[in-house]
């Protein structure tokens, strides 16, 4: 019996024009006629904002711990780079080190709908094939496009919160994300990308086991899945050909990860781009915390509040957040990766310093900042879980000790905008490769025509080659 007759119950063979393809050879269909299309003004828009917002958050985080230790187990020289790094080295190596330093502020960009990051896994996997291979920015911009579909409509049909207790989404789309946009930048046929598809479902892993301790897992989720995609793409170019119904047949990924066992229908492009889903985070913190800190955030540029006459806080936001590993967390927090997990500690730094940033998680024993976080209460609420993921909304509820209550809600986070989107890589930019080149990078990204090679526009991010 064939995967695709098992999985929709069939005892007897059908008229062949009857029988589903396999979930594998239908995306690598509507890939190949995506490729052929011109995608609108919007999405190729978006598409240049999300490069410039994973480089900005590369280059911000290039000199921490896990994108330090990423870096370092580069072995030998090649024709790739690593930003803010001054040697070339492989394919593979550049898009790990380069996926770990994006994700290293927890401030890339997100989509809700996956719960998952796909800009740290398409691009670091695009822009090293793409040096390797000679191929245009422009290039790289459209198989992005592709790879955020497969990422965000993969995601959607089997991330939900009992998913997540066990599972990081990042690192389960991921792999089938990065190879698809590198089997597009390839120019496999239908035939590769399927195979693309199918062994990249193979290589699908990251636990989420690290919230609770904030350990150092999450960081290199996105290296491992980037490097995977990579990885497959290139094997299926070679003739590597994977079970067809890696995706949904009997043991396929979906069908595996999925209660019920039934794959759900996966359309690309049915509907607007997935890409102008995806949103970049105002703060660095957990995607579950944006709204929160947002709200608080408001309250404390409405008022001042003094924290000692605070009696308790209320933050009431979708069952998602509330269960998400490590978002309902109220201290200790002994590593970043817990208090930037956490639901209680952005919405007590909101409160303490009117903003979130990296300066609230320089100390993470402050007695201020622990003592609040400790009175705040995450619940979830009925309303808000109803419009999840269309919208994420959330409210913060003050009881100060004299009987008055103050209160803010949002209905959904509110993006970083372009402008903020710019300003972040320009700093970020130009403190490490200076301000002359972090303003070349920005023009060729800006270009519409896009014909820049990709190893020109990298080599601009290289540490002492900028100039």
């Amino acid at each position: 019996m064939s995967d695709a007759m098992e999985l929709h119950g069939q005892d007897r063979v059908p008229d062949s024009d009857k029988v589903p393809p396999p979930l594998a050879a239908a995306l690598a269909r509507a890939i190949v006629d995506a490729r052929s299309t011109d995608f609108p003004a919007a999405v190729q828009e978006k598409a240049r904002a999300c490069l410039l917002d994973f480089l900005g958050c590369a280059f911000d985080s290039h000199a921490l711990p896990w994108s330090r230790q990423a870096a370092s187990l580069a072995e030998g020289k090649g024709p790739c780079t690593i930003i803010a790094s001054p040697e070339g080295v492989s394919p593979g190596d550049a898009a790990f080190a380069n996926a770990v330093a994006g994700h290293g502020l927890v401030r890339e960009d997100m989509h809700v709908g996956a719960v998952a990051h796909l800009g740290v896994v398409v691009l670091p996997a695009l822009l090293a094939l793409a040096e390797r291979r000679e191929r245009t920015l422009a290039a790289v911009l459209d198989a992005a496009v592709i790879g955020y579909e497969v990422g965000a409509k993969l995601g959607r049909a089997i991330v939900t919160p009992e998913f997540s207790r066990f599972f990081r989404p990042t690192g389960f789309v991921g792999p089938a994300a990065a190879a698809a946009a590198c089997a597009v930048l390839l120019g496999l046929d239908e035939t590769g990308i399927e195979s693309a598809l199918s062994l990249a479902a193979n290589m699908a892993s990251g636990l989420n086991e690290w919230p609770h301790s904030g350990a150092d897992d999450m960081f290199f989720h996105p290296g491992v899945a980037t490097r995977n995609g990579l990885t497959a793409a290139r094997l299926a170019e070679r003739g590597a050909r994977g079970s067809a119904g890696a995706l949904d047949g009997r043991a396929g990924l979906l069908t595996a990860m999925r209660p019920d066992r039934k794959v759900p229908p996966v359309r690309l492009f049915d509907g607007a781009s997935e890409i102008l889903s995806v949103f970049f985070k105002p703060v660095p913190v957990c995607n579950f915390a944006q709204t929160p800190a947002l709200a608080a955030m408001e309250l404390a540029a409405e008022r001042r509040i003094d924290p000692q006459a605070i009696r308790s806080i209320r933050v009431r936001v979708s069952r998602a957040a509330k269960v998400y590993p490590g978002c309902d967390h109220a201290g200790p927090f002994a590593r970043i990766l817990q208090a930037k997990m956490s639901i209680q500690y952005a919405v007590a730094s909101a409160l303490l310093d009117g903003r979130v940033d990296e300066a609230s998680y320089a100390d993470l024993g402050d007695p201020a900042r622990r003592a609040l976080a400790e009175k705040i209460a995450v619940e979830a609420d009925d309303a808000y879980t109803a419009v999840f993921p269309q919208q994420q909304s959330a409210a913060v509820e003050i009881r100060m000790q004299d009987g008055l209550s103050l209160s803010h809600a949002l209905a959904d986070v509110v993006a970083a905008d372009q402008a903020a989107v710019r300003a972040r890589f320009r700093r970020a930019a130009g403190a490490t490769v200076g301000a002359d080149a972090a303003q070349r990078i920005e023009a060729l990204i800006d270009d519409p025509s896009g014909e820049i090679g990709v190893a020109s526009l990298m080599a601009l991010t290289r540490r002492g080659e900028a100039a």
